[in-house]
């Protein structure tokens, strides 16, 4: 389904497309709205039933108040921002929630044609529709151990997250790629004090955790899904590889 987005995606990239402003001033494009429309049709023929909480659609709908304990979560285009600027690090993301955790997702990148996604308690990787392979955190390389950042973030900051999580690099880039490179032993650690959305990381922590990688609180107690009441609007946290 992310693949079959993604293809659909792709073409609009550095096409040139029109920006529209949300009402909280994020950017939103053709490429998002007609990316959500395939996965929504998708998931309702799928999961007859099943409710989805999606980005756009939330953006001009709201949020339900209340959510049952099994649903969807969808973004159709995390990382606007770079594939308005025309960079490579955008996704694809659907992730289950079952009892506000993240049981089953899948994130594509459709300029690489990477796709990181769950099946049976494990974590996969497949380019361009190719053949599946597992892939898994690394653990801790002293000396050598990779923080990946935004590239907003200030150098008094980077300097203090590189302390406060003796890592030895760091890595700038956008979207839930971030978790699917720590899936797959590329990097080692992602703190984010600033604001995310459910939908714009639930696909990367499924992967992320059946890859042996955690998510948790910045307070290191445990990082739930559902949050209606809050208009699914997450905390800080960390996500790590091994």
């Amino acid at each position: 389904m992310v693949e079959a987005a993604a293809a659909l995606i792709l073409p609009l990239w550095r096409s040139g497309l029109e920006v529209v402003r949300k009402a909280d001033e994020s950017p939103v494009t053709e490429a998002d709205q007609r990316g959500e429309a395939l996965i929504l049709e998708h998931l309702a023929r799928a999961f007859p039933g099943v409710p989805v909480i999606s980005e756009e659609d939330a953006s001009e709908f709201g949020t339900p108040d209340a959510i049952g304990p099994r649903f969807f979560l969808v973004d159709p285009l995390d990382g606007t921002k770079a594939f308005v600027r025309g960079d490579p690090s955008f996704t694809v993301n659907i992730g289950l929630i079952v009892d506000g955790r993240p049981v089953a997702g899948a994130v594509n990148c459709p300029p690489t044609g990477e796709t990181w996604f769950t099946q049976d308690g494990a974590a996969l990787k497949r380019i361009h529709g190719g053949p599946a392979e597992p892939v898994r955190v690394r653990a801790w390389p002293t000396g050598a151990a990779v923080a990946l950042i935004s590239h907003t973030m200030k150098e008094e900051h980077r300097t203090k997250l590189m302390a406060d999580f003796a890592c030895d690099h760091t890595l700038a880039m956008d979207s839930s790629i971030k978790f699917c490179r720590l899936a797959e032993g590329g990097a080692d650690v992602y703190p984010r004090h600033g604001p995310t959305m459910e939908w714009d990381i639930a696909a990367g922590h499924a992967v992320l955790e059946a890859a042996g990688g955690s998510v948790r609180g910045l307070d290191d107690g445990p990082f739930g899904y559902g949050k209606a009441q809050a208009g699914f609007r997450n905390p800080g946290f960390v996500a790590r590889g091994g």
